[in-house]
């Protein structure tokens, strides 16, 4: 049995130093924990058992030996930060699906590396002590990781330990018991953990709070004051302790509310950063949440990891916009989650109009191009036959403002308005289209109340904003169309365009679509805004629903839809713009970026 035993640990060293020498890792790599593991007992017939569902492991008894199930998240997306995940089971089992790899794969979202710890669950039969055996896998696995930061390109001071259930008393257990000695370790690499992350944490071993079922597997049943003291987390706390972010429901009929609680109020006593989340429902093992407000905190505990740096800065949005007649220039707004927008630069003008008959610059359309650099189009003037271009590496330094005429070769040309560019990836070049009315063209959409005006979309194309393709027709749908802006969805691009007909009155939003950027497009569809007159729409995807933005122009406000599986929803009550911002457009930024327009 001894020589098996060995031959048996052999191999997983052998294997732990092969993957270790990997320098590109995939996802879900299980690593053995231990050389050897420390005050192991061999029992004959105690063997590991899986519990599938679907065939997926969804459960883990009789752990013998401990591992860590590494998911490497994304390298440009991580600043190295590192969780490692502790699934729940009151210390009898571990929910290693629920609790462990779906908490992994949500985690590599935001960017942070995750390490699923299946650790040994307290018994006699394969543990000299069995109290201090899962304790014993948590500091390793905090010093596994750290000994191996700099091969797994990892931030060693930027190591978290998340558990729940039983797995947040574990996290707990390490958070304030990370010096313990109760193994011979090979080196003086610290378990410590950086930060802690419990959801619906057993904390204590205190009679009525405790989880009975933990306190007995961890403890015993017959366990006595000063070792339930010792392993009630919130009377060990100290100023050492690790932060804290918790996570708990108030009708938790199985771990009481007041593990999280008592643990929160003994942080705050040492002055310990933490912040705790409790839900009126959810009760117990909602993982990563379920109906009801529970369902929220995966989204505040990434804010949190946020606001500790432990996450990247998420990429935040940019509306250009105009005010007043366009007189002063480009004006510019930041918004974090595309709902509240704040002016940038005390929403004083970024660029000042030069050209064109009236010096105007109205529907500022402003893309991130091919090249990296941003390219800007709008209209100069009233009756003018072209429109203004710039462009810009930063958003705040511009090239020199150039006229484009686009309709100088219409002598019956009345405006050029309302100007977009979309850039195609396919043929690297960028479609320029704005609306126009030629006199005596489409007489049958004519209308005296609209002072003539009787717009269709043309284009130009251009790969360098030097030379361009001859102007054509884009989209003719059989009215008075403007304010058309094309954003590409999956194999489509897809047109928001404004119905312009005054009689009967439309004045809304509609769609059209096509498989290509320069057309055919499709009739337009049925309008997409409400009982109101819009115009200027832009377009973006925020959170996987496309959100269309649009200046309700005669109510002197903005407002927006949202498209979801049942249609277009409106969440004009949901979004907040600068007083008297006009017809702009969206674009994605870096929030490195946004910074640097904050302190303009």
């Amino acid at each position: 049995m001894k020589k098996s035993n060995s031959l048996k640990q052999a191999k997983a060293i052998i294997f732990l130093m092969l993957w270790i020498s990997i320098p590109a890792f995939s996802q879900k790599k299980e690593i053995p924990l231990w050389d050897k593991i420390p005050d192991e007992i061999q029992t004959k017939g105690y063997s590991e058992e899986i519990d599938h569902k679907n065939e997926i492991a969804e459960g883990v008894r009789k752990v013998t030996l401990p591992t860590l199930t590494a998911y490497f998240a994304n390298a440009e997306k991580s600043n190295g930060t590192s969780v490692i995940i502790c699934p729940g089971g009151g210390y009898g089992m571990l929910a290693i699906n629920k609790e462990g790899y779906k908490v992994a794969e949500w985690l590599n979202t935001l960017g942070i590396n995750a390490f699923v710890l299946k650790y040994r669950l307290p018994s006699d039969l394969i543990m000299k002590n069995k109290t201090i055996g899962p304790l014993q896998d948590a500091q390793e696995a905090v010093r596994l990781v750290r000994r191996n930061a700099v091969k797994w390109k990892l931030n060693p001071t930027k190591i978290g330990i998340m558990g729940f259930s039983a797995g947040g008393h574990l996290a707990a257990t390490l958070s304030t018991h990370y010096s313990d000695k109760i193994y011979t370790t090979s080196d003086t690499t610290s378990a410590k953990p950086n930060f802690s992350i419990l959801i619906y944490p057993v904390i204590s071993m205190q009679e009525g709070i405790t989880h009975q079922g933990s306190k007995d597997n961890l403890l015993g049943k017959n366990a006595n004051s000063e070792i339930s003291d010792k392993y009630s987390n919130e009377k060990q706390i100290t100023a050492a302790t690790s932060k804290a972010f918790l996570v708990h429901a108030t009708d938790d009929k199985a771990v009481p509310v007041e593990n999280s609680i008592n643990y929160y109020l003994a942080l705050k006593k040492e002055k310990v950063s933490a912040e705790m989340h409790l839900y009126e429902s959810g009760g117990h093992g909602f993982g990563l949440g379920v109906k009801g407000t529970n369902a929220s905190w995966p989204k505040t505990c990434e804010k949190w990891l946020n606001a500790n740096n432990y996450t990247l800065s998420p990429d935040g949005y940019v509306f250009t916009y105009f005010k007043g007649n366009g007189e002063d220039g480009l004006h510019l707004a930041y918004s974090e989650d595309g709902l509240k927008w704040n002016a940038l630069k005390n929403d004083t003008s970024f660029l000042t109009p030069e050209v064109g008959k009236d010096k105007l610059m109205r529907d500022p359309c402003v893309i991130k191009g091919g090249d990296g650099q941003y390219h800007m189009v709008w209209t100069v003037s009233w009756t003018d036959k072209g429109i203004g271009y710039a462009s810009s590496k930063d958003l705040i330094h511009w090239s020199k403002q150039e006229f484009i005429p686009v309709m100088e070769h219409e002598k019956k040309a009345r405006n050029t308005w309302a100007p977009e560019i979309t850039y195609d990836e396919k043929s690297k070049k960028y479609m320029i289209y704005w609306a126009s009315t030629i006199e005596d063209k489409f007489p049958e959409t004519k209308s005296d109340e609209e002072k003539g005006y009787n717009h269709r979309i043309y284009y130009t194309t251009t790969k360098d904003f030097k030379k361009f393709a001859k102007t054509k027709l884009l989209y003719e749908p059989g009215f008075n169309v403007i304010d058309a802006t094309i954003v590409k969805q999956d194999q489509e691009f897809v047109m928001y365009l404004k119905d312009e007909t005054r009689n009967p009155v439309q004045k809304n939003l509609k769609i059209a679509i096509s498989k290509n950027l320069t057309g055919p497009y499709s009739k337009a569809s049925e309008p997409i805004t409400g009982n109101y007159w819009a115009e200027g729409p832009t377009a973006i995807k925020i959170d996987n629903n496309w959100v269309v933005y649009f200046d309700k122009y005669t109510l002197k406000k903005y407002g927006a839809v949202k498209q979801t599986s049942k249609g277009w929803e409106d969440i004009s009550d949901q979004v907040s713009f600068p007083s008297g911002t006009r017809h702009g457009t969206v674009i994605k930024v870096s929030a490195d970026e946004i910074n640097i327009l904050k302190k303009e």
